[in-house]
């Protein structure tokens, strides 16, 4: 066999071996999570989110963090600790889920996650916070959260005008473990804030409320829902005037629905003309990021929903 069949085998079989690496990394990027602007601004460009404007800066329900990219698990909330640094922090990691690299200036260490390399925040040591001596600093946006389970948990969806007030005060409430803004209601497919606010795709602004039934019940989110809106009006509420404004509860149970139909009817009793609509619940679709906790972000409290006790 001369060199020029040797070179043209060799050739042939290095073309093969990149198209088929090519192909197993574009495999490997197909299994990873799509990601917001925001939320490749930190994971993959390494940017930083402002303190005290995490999502999971307060929680302390019991669970697992895992990675934002590629869902793998990360930190357990045994490991978590108050620093008052103004991003979560942890004491641990789940064994061999994090890996450390020092930064180019060499004055800090970074960390990502070991599997696919997303940019979580940096690690200090030494600073005596807990026993452990170690303060994983990480970037809520960089992270989901999965509460244990838990036969207690119930999920609930309201709709009572511009969604920051709403999640605002069910936030704050005994007994809820979780919110969420988003859009539900609607006709069509991962709807943008400015799409929904054109009044065309049908959805509303909606808050997920996750709750846990020990501490607190159904009945309490419908008469916090209702005490903290004008749901006499129609077409929107205070200001903000349009379909996407609307007062509704989405019940996603016969039980839910019975109870939300209670309290209109006592509402009714008491001399009220409701606007409120009940509907099934639909696709949730989640709004972006600058649009979660707004309120606790801006160190702010609503303009249109004021809290008046009614029950």
């Amino acid at each position: 066999m001369n060199a020029k069949i040797i070179i043209q085998i060799l050739t042939l079989f290095l073309l093969i071996s990149q198209n088929a690496c090519s192909q197993q990394i574009k495999e490997n990027k197909m299994k990873y999570n799509q990601l917001t602007p925001e939320e490749q601004a930190v994971i993959l460009h390494k940017a930083t989110e402002r303190p005290f404007t995490g999502k999971y800066l307060n929680t302390t329900a019991k669970g697992t963090y895992i990675c934002r990219q590629c869902n793998t698990p990360l930190y357990r909330s045994e490991d978590k600790f108050k620093s008052d640094c103004g991003w979560p922090s942890f004491d641990d990691e789940i064994h061999g889920a994090v890996k450390r690299i020092p930064d180019a200036d060499g004055q800090r260490i970074e960390i990502i996650c070991a599997n696919c390399g997303a940019h979580l925040g940096h690690v200090f040591t030494g600073e005596g916070f807990t026993p452990k001596n170690t303060r994983y600093c990480v970037n809520s946006i960089s992270m989901k959260f999965i509460p244990d389970k838990n036969e207690n948990l119930e999920t609930a969806y309201f709709a009572s005008g511009c969604f920051w007030g709403t999640q605002y005060h069910f936030m704050k409430a005994k007994g809820v473990i979780e919110t969420t803004v988003g859009y539900m209601g609607g006709h069509t497919q991962h709807p943008t804030y400015q799409e929904v606010c054109t009044g065309l795709t049908g959805h509303a602004e909606t808050t997920k409320v996750v709750f846990d039934n020990s501490k607190t019940s159904y009945d309490e989110m419908v008469k916090l829902f209702f005490e903290t809106h004008d749901f006499t009006q129609i077409g929107g509420q205070g200001p903000d005037i349009g379909d996407q404004y609307r007062s509704v509860i989405f019940y996603n149970s016969d039980k839910q629905k019975e109870t939300a139909e209670k309290y209109i009817k006592i509402l009714k009793e008491k001399g009220y003309t409701v606007a409120t609509k009940l509907q099934p619940t639909s696709e949730f679709w989640k709004a972006e990021d600058y649009h979660q906790e707004y309120y606790e972000k801006k160190q702010g409290s609503p303009y249109c929903h004021i809290y008046r006790k009614i029950f």
